[in-house]
């Protein structure tokens, strides 16, 4: 019998994507947190799969919890504003945790990182973040990309190679 705590899923933004990953990330066994400075979106009501919902501002909350954070947990940015995206991200790295993933276009993720850099964070630390997040398996719906998240998270776990999208070029969406 094991006895190791779950592992933990922290999914930074209360957007229709968190839902998706929260159900898939639980279906997998990991203890979930919403995380949302915006009280009015991030409710135990729109998201009744988290374990927890937190009204915090990414960076503050990590500060929190990022020392309990080992290489079996994942953090998942999805909200597509580098207001909150940078400092989660910076915030993320500054732990131990073993995935860090991130939602938004190529063109998105560029300037992303360009902030990321004045904030910063050297290249070593930029090549832990999974972005655009998620295996290039052509999801288009929130579920789809959930499966996705998911199945990259388990492949960057045991090892395996699969395509990632941060690996690829062109369009995310044919």
């Amino acid at each position: 019998e094991s006895f190791a705590p779950p592992p933990r899923m922290i999914i930074f933004g209360a957007v229709d994507f968190t839902a998706a990953l929260a159900r898939a990330s639980k279906l997998l066994g990991y203890r979930v947190t919403v995380c949302d400075a915006r009280a009015v979106f991030a409710t135990p009501q729109r998201f009744p799969m988290a374990d927890e919902v937190v009204n915090d501002w990414p960076d503050r909350h990590l500060a929190k919890v990022g020392d309990e954070l080992g290489s079996r947990d994942a953090v998942c940015v999805l909200t597509h504003d580098h207001k909150f995206d940078v400092p989660a991200i910076t915030a993320a790295l500054d732990t131990a945790v073993g995935y860090v993933g991130a939602m938004g276009s190529r063109r998105t993720h560029a300037d992303r990182v360009r902030r990321l850099r004045e904030n910063g964070v050297d290249d070593a630390a930029l090549a832990r973040v999974m972005a655009p997040i998620g295996l290039d398996l052509g999801a288009r719906t929130p579920e789809e990309t959930a499966v996705s998240i998911c199945a990259e998270i388990i492949a960057l776990r045991t090892g395996r190679r699969a395509r990632s999208l941060r690996d690829a070029d062109g369009p995310i969406h044919a």
